[in-house]
């Protein structure tokens, strides 16, 4: 069992994720782990230092001693990388497929593996990723797995885009989000799935008030808060 209470959202890309996790940690009071920047963050700066992203001897250590801070401000997350802002450049396309790439390899998640446990601080942690509920926090006492419709989440990911001034067409959108589906969820290592005892929660036709209060309804019903 945790020391820490720990309330984890998984899914698919583009479900959601980010956004409810964010606003389910304002209302409780908690912290916040966003892994996939963690694993962006790491594509993009191998990929600054030349190392090829199925280079796992390179990787390890790289993820390792990865140069990067999570400075929470006014409700949001700031991601500095060696003294860089990157929060808007992580969240481009190309950088996810990056993340996409150095995710399905075991020893760096391996090495990422402590990091992100080590965020899980007094009052409580709610993270946000892929397998936060199946490998990082088996323990959790409350577990959502969060998913759409693939065009439902093209949609939502093409008018997050346009809002950072990223161009992208919602054709292309869908069919990339399938192959990350398709890869996430057929990976060898940490296969994306739903924890055993998750609650799902299928967000196509609700708004992020009606996720985030289910999220905090169930909370409380384990009487987290």
């Amino acid at each position: 069992m945790t020391e820490t209470a720990v309330l984890t959202i998984d899914g698919p890309v583009s479900s959601g994720k980010g956004t409810v996790a964010r606003r389910v940690a304002a209302g409780l009071g908690w912290h916040l782990l966003d892994s996939g920047a963690l694993y962006r963050v790491l594509g993009y700066y191998a990929r600054n230092q030349g190392v090829a992203l199925d280079d796992e001897a390179a990787l390890v250590p790289l993820a390792k001693a990865l140069p990067v801070r999570f400075v929470e401000s006014q409700g949001d997350t700031a991601v500095i990388l060696d003294g860089e802002d990157v929060s808007n450049i992580i969240r481009q396309e190309s950088v996810g497929e990056l993340a996409s790439q150095v995710a399905v390899l075991q020893p760096v998640r391996d090495a990422l593996l402590a990091r992100q446990q080590a965020f899980a601080e007094s009052p409580g942690l709610v993270a946000d990723g892929r397998d936060m509920g199946t490998v990082v926090f088996t323990a959790a006492p409350l577990k959502i797995y969060l998913t759409a419709s693939a065009e439902e989440r093209a949609r939502r990911r093409f008018e997050q885009l346009k809002e950072k001034g990223f161009g992208a067409t919602l054709a292309t959108l869908v069919e990339d989000i399938r192959t990350r589906d398709d890869r996430d969820m057929n990976r060898e290592v940490a296969p994306l799935r739903p924890a055993d005892d998750a609650v799902v929660i299928d967000s196509t036709t609700l708004s992020v008030d009606d996720v985030v209060n289910r999220i905090l309804d169930e909370a409380a019903a384990r009487q987290l808060v």
